[in-house]
């Protein structure tokens, strides 16, 4: 259980402080995370939904129930935590309001160094005048009763309609690739990506893998330099990105077979594979710093190749992997650094050979050889 959860901590406090009742006949956490401020106390009615794969699992653990987005069904009380993606964000409050019953409310929560007052001043204009309290460097902040007569709440009816849009799956890179708000590095290429795609060499072959595929550009450009890839399995813990990936990908159907995977890589890969590709995360959904997730993705590589199998890494030049690569792999090189990013091959090591053992001496066959 994540005991360390300030926003989730501060979401729940106005029903703690019994400054909003808790509904029985329902509640919708959106973003949800599991911790321990949702078992203090029975937690009538509340199912979440949570795309990024980690925090899922997490909440399944915890024996909390999940729905799929996109649930029509409306609530007594929408709960959030919302990202730190703006248009992302927006749509989510959107959401929240359209999914809420008639005399239902809205509870949201931000740090206040990720954009609370903004995300505030949101909501207010979505939804009217909003009640607010904080605590553990946090704001937690919800509306009337929404869709009531004699409410004072006052839905914005065109910009809720305007942000509901904002999420949209859209064009980007030329028209290249679909993505959307969100997502990793979501309207542009990522030159960390763009930089190890332009380093990958055409006798990459085989059975491959991309590991924190994000909406597919890895993916695509791996398959557009290396004809000789038969097979590739796509791994991303944020459905939303990998349903991007699934369109993004389409075009590639015929070349090779294709694998989508909603997956948390730190938890190891069920597959062995001759090549992997990868720009793993190094930071939580927060933005902290997390080289220790990097490692991870490291490791699994190296666990998930096949003896000479080859991973080819892009990482911030500061981040310490090299440690893990020179364990975990049989030879590693430093291909390219460029703009404070570094390529990396590593390849794994073949299993070492059984030594002979040497045939026993026998003088008298050593004699008949020799003719004597």
């Amino acid at each position: 259980m994540t005991l360390d959860d300030p926003a989730l901590d501060t979401l729940m406090l106005p029903f703690e402080q019994k400054l909003l009742p808790w509904p029985d006949a329902g509640t919708l956490f959106l973003r949800a995370r599991e911790g321990a401020a949702l078992h203090r106390r029975p937690r009538t009615g509340l199912v979440c939904e949570q795309s990024f794969k980690p925090d899922a699992d997490a909440l399944q653990r915890a024996g909390l129930a999940l729905v799929e987005p996109g649930d029509e069904h409306r609530y007594p009380l929408v709960l959030l935590l919302p990202p730190r993606q703006r248009e992302e964000a927006r749509a989510l409050y959107a959401r929240a309001v359209a999914s809420a019953a008639p005399g239902g409310r809205v509870v949201a929560c931000l740090g206040n160094n990720e954009g609370a007052r903004s995300g505030e001043d949101d909501l207010r204009k979505l939804a009217g005048p909003v009640g607010s309290l904080t605590k553990h460097k946090c704001r937690a902040f919800w509306t009337a009763p929404l869709h009531q007569a004699g409410s004072a709440a006052k839905i914005d009816v065109a910009l809720l309609a305007q942000w509901q849009a904002l999420d949209a799956s859209r064009p980007i890179a030329d028209g290249r690739f679909t993505s959307r708000p969100g997502v990793f590095a979501w309207n542009r290429i990522d030159p960390a990506s763009a930089l190890l795609a332009a380093q990958l060499p055409a006798d990459l072959s085989g059975r491959a893998a991309d590991l924190g595929a994000g909406f597919g550009y890895l993916s695509v450009e791996l398959l557009q330099r290396c004809p000789g890839i038969a097979a590739l399995d796509l791994y991303e813990a944020e459905a939303r990105a990998l349903d991007l990936a699934r369109h993004n990908l389409a075009p590639f159907e015929s070349q090779a077979v294709l694998g989508f995977h909603w997956h948390d890589v730190t938890t190891g890969l069920p597959e062995r594979y001759d090549v992997i590709v990868s720009n793993p995360p190094f930071h939580t959904q927060g933005r902290a710093d997390r080289p220790d997730i990097g490692r991870r993705f490291i490791a699994v590589a190296a666990e998930a190749l096949k003896p000479g199998g080859r991973l080819w890494l892009v990482a911030n030049r500061h981040l310490p992997y090299e440690e893990v690569l020179n364990a975990s792999f049989g030879s590693v090189r430093t291909v390219a650094q460029q703009d404070g990013f570094k390529i990396i091959e590593a390849v794994k090591a073949l299993p070492a050979r059984p030594e002979r053992a040497p045939k026993p001496f026998n003088k008298a066959a050593t004699l008949r050889d020799h003719g004597r």
